[in-house]
């Protein structure tokens, strides 16, 4: 998702999100540990989107 989707999110649905990529980072953590991944970048996508959804919270706090 780009960054302007997210800004469109409430802070739940954020928050719904992070919890979503994460349990889906972890996944493919363990599964990169028993075997080779068909697509290996996707650990790096997930880890920027969570980077993405957790600034997002941050600026919607501030403001």
């Amino acid at each position: 998702m780009k960054a302007k989707e997210f800004r469109e999110m409430s802070v739940d649905d954020l928050m719904k999100k992070e919890l979503d990529l994460r349990e889906d980072l972890f996944k493919l953590k363990f599964q990169h540990g028993i075997r080779k991944l068909e697509n290996p970048a996707r650990l790096n996508q997930l880890r920027k989107e969570i980077a993405r959804v957790r600034t997002i919270m941050n600026e919607q706090a501030q403001a």
